[in-house]
């Protein structure tokens, strides 16, 4: 099955806008997958996909990742050794009565090191699995989605990518899909990696600016290093035409097809205040300007 990934340098340049509308042309009728795709939000951090296409939750899963350490404060004989040897301040001292102290531990703070565990002499610290978010899996308008949250602070968000991806990627098995189609996270991190790694072709959306330009030659170095074929879409172009064909061209030199732009305009907005794709409420020039990348991406 074909797997396509939409990324950027940088938060804010819609890339999910047109992932959103990707799903509605992927399952128009005409298209190359029409009603056979499989979506996947992997900006597990952030994700918004959901806003736009408004899925109904049909499993829901905990994703478990790295460990906590928690004391058991009727077993601590308060040695202080924790406290010693924890660098990142997780454990906490508060005096006690006839001058007994007492300690905690910072579950926020805690980095799940075991430092503590190992270092206890009485075995007072356990270290279980830690809670680090939920992933789901839910029907939507233009096909299956899966899609996860990451709870603020967990960890890892290269793992729970990895997760959403796998599940996609079973279900798209198991309903004989053409296309996986992936809302990916900004940045060139790990959970990016974790989201291109194997895909057939990856779409970068950058904007006319210097640091979408430096954005996008972070990206494409990152393509170029797993051997993914890209190709870029310049995102509002209008607003700047000559930054536009300066981007275009360094897309050009570092391999990289160019697979049209797409204007500035205020579709955009009025389709995400009524939680929608843009070529769902538009169909005007904007919307072509859409539907032109997707021809040239299913070519």
């Amino acid at each position: 099955m074909r797997e396509l990934v939409v990324i950027s340098g940088k938060g804010g340049t819609g890339n999910t806008s047109l992932v959103a509308s990707f799903a509605a042309l992927a399952g128009s009728t005409g298209s190359r997958q029409a009603g056979n795709a499989v979506l996947a939000d992997c900006d597990v951090d952030a994700a918004d996909l959901h806003l736009l296409l408004a899925p109904t939750m049909c499993r829901r899963e905990d994703f478990y990742c790295g460990h906590t350490a928690i004391l058991r404060q009727p077993d601590c004989i308060g040695c202080g050794a924790c406290l010693a040897r924890c660098r990142f301040d997780a454990v906490r001292k508060t005096d006690g009565g006839a001058g007994e102290a007492t300690f905690t531990i910072d579950t926020t703070a805690c980095e799940g090191c075991g430092v503590c565990v190992w270092s206890c002499p009485v075995k007072a610290i356990d270290f279980p699995e830690r809670l680090s978010g939920e992933w789901y899996v839910s029907d939507t308008r233009h096909g299956p989605m899966v899609h996860a949250r990451l709870t603020p602070g967990g960890e890892n968000s290269g793992k729970l990518v990895a997760k959403v991806r796998e599940t996609a990627r079973a279900l798209a098995e198991e309903r004989k899909a053409d296309l996986i189609l992936v809302d990916g996270p900004p940045g060139i991190g790990c959970a990016v990696i974790a989201s291109v790694s194997g895909a057939s072709q990856v779409l970068v959306v950058t904007e006319p600016t210097l640091s979408g330009s430096h954005d996008m030659a972070r990206v494409l170095e990152l393509t170029r290093h797993f051997n993914i074929p890209a190709a870029v879409c310049v995102n509002k172009w209008d607003l700047n035409a000559e930054m536009t064909t300066r981007i275009e061209a360094e897309a050009l030199r570092a391999g990289a097809m160019i697979a049209s732009r797409v204007r500035y305009g205020r579709a955009v907005t009025d389709a995400q205040l009524r939680g929608r794709a843009v070529v769902e409420t538009d169909f005007g020039p904007l919307a072509a300007d859409i539907r032109t990348v997707w021809e040239n991406l299913s070519r």
